[in-house]
């Protein structure tokens, strides 16, 4: 298709950083990526997923793909991650903060301990790796592209899910007030809101698929290379005039929102 294949000419020589992307959505956004000519730096907390997914790359597109497993949530790890773009790779141009993580609980009983996690990785981790990405950016003088991972939850009420919705809320407001920051220096950043995907994280509910079928309008949940489509053309320069937004991929679930739990 000649999208596509505009999109991968006008990624040539480009590097990401990818967060949380040893399976599912990340892994297949990196995949993606990778066919478009991006080198990459594929980041997992599991060392073996992330070595897996960095090998599986390499050997299906045949470009750079490196493995760094660690926190990203942790601030050292961050500057190690973008030091290490720009030493083994050569520059860093895309940062995609796709990591996250779920903690259900219930409200009147949700713990310190449990909130404050959720924070430090779906917040504070995002926060911090944009700001060293983008002050690398800002140091190689050609602009870039930030993307982060919101959720249909930061735009509709979930049971059991209030720090996690918080958390995806405030990504997308990120987004917005850091084109006021970092437009002048040619940075753009987005947010992409997926709702339920197919994952293997969802693939083991025998439930899931049926559900969440059954309640979304388009009458299926996206694919992971659902998302990864719409997060390879936001930071593509097919989306240069692009920035502060978030595009919601549900299948229409936030239009009418229906509860799974009936």
């Amino acid at each position: 298709m000649k999208i596509f294949s505009e999109l991968a000419m006008s990624q040539q020589k480009k590097v990401a950083i990818i967060t949380g992307a040893g399976q599912g959505i990340g892994l297949e956004i990196a995949m993606q990526l990778a066919k478009a000519g991006v080198s990459i730096l594929l980041n997992d907390i599991d060392e073996q997923l992330a070595s897996n997914a960095a090998e599986k790359i390499q050997a299906k597109v045949g470009v750079s793909c490196l493995a760094l497993a660690g926190d990203c949530s942790e601030i050292a790890f961050i500057k190690k991650m973008v030091a290490t773009a720009v030493a083994d790779l050569g520059s860093l141009d895309i940062v995609i903060a796709n990591a996250g993580i779920t903690l259900f609980g219930d409200f009147l009983s949700y713990t310190p301990e449990a909130f404050n996690r959720v924070m430090q990785v779906n917040l504070a981790g995002t926060f911090f790796l944009a700001q060293a990405a983008a002050n690398q950016m800002i140091k190689q003088g050609k602009g870039g592209v930030l993307l982060f991972m919101s959720s249909v939850t930061g735009h509709q009420a979930h049971k059991h899910l209030a720090a996690y919705s918080m958390s995806k809320a405030a990504l997308e407001m990120l987004a917005k007030n850091l084109v006021i920051e970092l437009s002048e220096y040619k940075i753009r950043v987005n947010t992409i809101a997926p709702g339920a995907t197919l994952t293997e994280r969802t693939v083991g509910d025998s439930n899931y698929e049926a559900v969440w079928a059954k309640i979304t309008p388009l009458g299926r949940p996206a694919s992971v290379e659902d998302i990864a489509h719409a997060a390879l053309f936001l930071v593509s320069d097919q989306a240069k005039h692009i920035t502060g937004q978030s595009l919601i991929i549900d299948g229409g679930w936030t239009s009418i929102s229906p509860s799974p739990y009936g």
